[in-house]
């Protein structure tokens, strides 16, 4: 695809080296920042890296709370290829080795199911056969197109009358194990020697002459008092923090002493639920995703079955602080996919919820995609931000697509220029038809 720049190697003399005591700060510890502590250590060994992260537990991280999903069906060709090197990773993970141990990250091919109704506004087929197109083009050719006679000869256990197509990936599309991922990535970057994760909260950023020079946190440890604050001077910040990425920017603003452009980025709510299953629906089934937006996915072994469903937007709040996800969004699965299943399939109607838990999207709040590159009125502020529910699967690429921007100045892998900031400003948006 003409998005690969086939610029595997770091060129000389174009890294960002610092004269402070480290070269980056990454401003989050979970699978983007891991990712990216991992891909610049092995980038640029001589690159000092420190990752700030507040909870080792990573008992609120959105990747811990999310459906460990990953696939190639969107219609943006950079996140079809961005997905495509996460698959590469799971299929191989040797790279992310450590004395010898390969980490089993749990990757159980099923793969994605997209269905096109009949009959419907907006024309869902021709969606679907046009993302497809751009799918091929990016070079995921393991998704295949379904007729209805197909669907229903291949899904015999479901109700296909009012679809008329189906896009199945047979191949690099699946679940897998967000904790094996981040503990690899994390644990790869700390065995090349020059990554320190520190346990602490980012409470605040320096800066001078229009650039930001440290990074202050208070440590999150019970020797240390609340009140301690504590500053590390480095050259470049990255901005992993998630869903609560736009506040590392409104730091940048209050360093700098002058306005920056503010993150749209905002943590939004997602409930996930688990089903018990007593028969009918196979554990090999794929992720489905409905027309209505409803998906599910068998979850490990007992006729056991994830799934959800995005709330209405105008339902779909901002959250303010981790506390919002103590409270599940239950009516959703009574009200909508409870019932949407039922529709699909009649067995899910002897089905009975036994699990439920929420967790945050990092949602762009403009065009639910990522936000990868540098700040246009911070330079050193390298933005990591607002993947919307596919940051898992594209955190390999997306780290991998940072760690090229400390060291080298410039994407080399693939070209992700179309997710910089400013095309919000230049009314160039990157706007994504396949969110689940």
């Amino acid at each position: 695809p003409a998005l690969l720049l086939r610029r595997s190697k770091p060129r000389p003399g174009t890294r960002l080296f610092s004269s402070a005591p480290f070269d980056a700060v990454i401003c989050g510890g979970g699978v983007m920042g891991s990712s990216t502590a991992y891909h610049l250590a092995a980038r640029a060994p001589g690159m000092r890296i420190a990752v700030v992260e507040r909870d080792n537990a990573y008992k609120h991280a959105s990747a811990m709370l999310s459906a460990g999903g990953i696939r190639q069906q969107f219609s943006l060709k950079q996140n079809v290829v961005m997905s495509l090197y996460g698959a590469e990773m799971l299929r191989d993970p040797s790279r992310l080795a450590v004395d010898g141990e390969v980490p089993d990250m749990q990757f159980i091919e099923r793969g994605y199911l997209f269905l096109a109704p009949e009959h419907a506004t907006g024309q869902p087929e021709a969606i679907l056969r046009g993302n497809y197109e751009v799918q091929q083009d990016a070079g995921a050719t393991g998704v295949k197109l379904l007729s209805k006679e197909e669907l229903r000869k291949q899904f015999p256990w479901m109700k296909m009358d009012d679809i008329a197509l189906g896009a199945f990936g047979v191949k690099d599309e699946g679940s897998f194990d967000p904790w094996a991922m981040l503990q690899a990535m994390k644990r790869k970057a700390l065995s090349l020697g020059n990554v320190t994760y520190i346990n602490g909260e980012v409470r605040g950023l320096t800066g001078s002459d229009g650039k930001l020079t440290g990074v202050t946190y208070a440590p999150c440890s019970r020797s240390c008092p609340g009140d301690t604050l504590e500053t590390i001077q480095c050259g470049t910040v990255v901005n992993a923090a998630g869903a609560f990425g736009a506040r590392v920017v409104d730091m940048a603003a209050a360093a700098l002493g002058r306005p920056v452009a503010p993150l749209p980025v905002a943590p939004r709510k997602r409930s996930i639920f688990i089903m018990h299953v007593p028969e009918g629906v196979p554990e090999s089934a794929p992720l489905i995703v409905d027309p209505c937006g409803v998906y599910v996915r068998p979850e490990g072994k007992g006729a056991r079955f994830l799934c959800g469903v995005s709330p209405p937007a105008d339902q779909d709040p901002d959250c303010r602080d981790n506390e919002d996800l103590d409270v599940v969004q239950c009516d959703l699965f009574d009200e909508v996919v409870w019932p949407a299943l039922y529709e699909r399939a009649e067995a899910f109607g002897d089905g009975k919820q036994v699990a439920c838990w929420a967790g945050f999207y990092d949602y762009n709040t403009v065009d639910q995609n990522g936000i990868i590159g540098p700040h246009p009125d911070v330079p050193n502020l390298i933005l990591c931000n607002g993947f919307s529910g596919h940051g898992l699967q594209q955190a390999p690429a997306a780290g991998r697509a940072v760690a090229e921007l400390v060291a080298d100045g410039q994407f080399q892998a693939i070209d992700l220029h179309r997710f910089r900031f400013e095309r919000f400003a230049d009314g160039e948006l990157a706007l994504e038809r396949n969110i689940v």
